[in-house]
């Protein structure tokens, strides 16, 4: 179903939902919070949504089409980047805790044995995101690997966790410099 198909209470408790989803995990909210947050009644929620499932689904959709036109405008059409100004982008993209990526990174550690057609949202993205990287370097550099496009997005989800402990510091400059030394190497 098409976001703008969905009525304005309905796109309200869509987005409420990603807030909270992203604020307290997938496990820990349940539908009767999720009602009582978003002001919505238990049979509109279910008219709108059917599930808890369906509801995480379309939160992850949602997060996972406005990512991709982040991505999609980091890589092509901000053509003035060079390549490494480019990885930087979509590296911090990615490591912003309130971007959109978050709940999709979320979501690889609490849903996948529980929601599996939401799980499968993220795994198309993280697949597109993989493949999308591998064409940037290539278009760089035709002796570019798949491993390095694989090797940035783990590392940048790697630079997530350590951002959720607070008893670490925000080592993002340095871990990007040291993931683009290793992918440009001729920088």
């Amino acid at each position: 179903m098409p976001y703008s198909d969905l009525s304005f209470r309905a796109l309200s408790a869509l987005h409420k939902s990603r807030y909270l989803f992203s604020k307290h995990g997938f496990h820990t909210l349940g539908v009767d919070r999720i009602i009582k947050e978003a002001e919505v009644s238990k049979a509109s929620f279910y008219n709108y949504f059917h599930s808890k499932e369906r509801l995480i689904e379309m939160c992850l959709n949602f997060q996972k089409d406005a990512l991709k036109e982040q991505v999609i405008s980091i890589i092509y059409i901000q053509k003035d980047l060079s390549l490494r100004e480019k990885l930087k982008a979509l590296f911090f993209l990615h490591t912003y805790l309130d971007g959109n990526y978050y709940l999709l990174f979320r979501a690889i550690f609490e849903i996948e044995k529980i929601y599996p057609a939401a799980y499968d949202v993220v795994v198309q993205y993280r697949n597109w995101f993989i493949n999308e990287t591998y064409h940037l370097l290539l278009a760089s550099n035709e002796d570019a690997i798949q491993k390095d496009a694989y090797m940035f997005l783990f590392v940048m989800d790697g630079v997530i966790i350590q951002l959720l402990d607070e008893n670490r510091g925000d080592q993002r400059e340095l871990l990007l410099e040291y993931i683009l030394k290793g992918i440009l190497l001729n920088d």
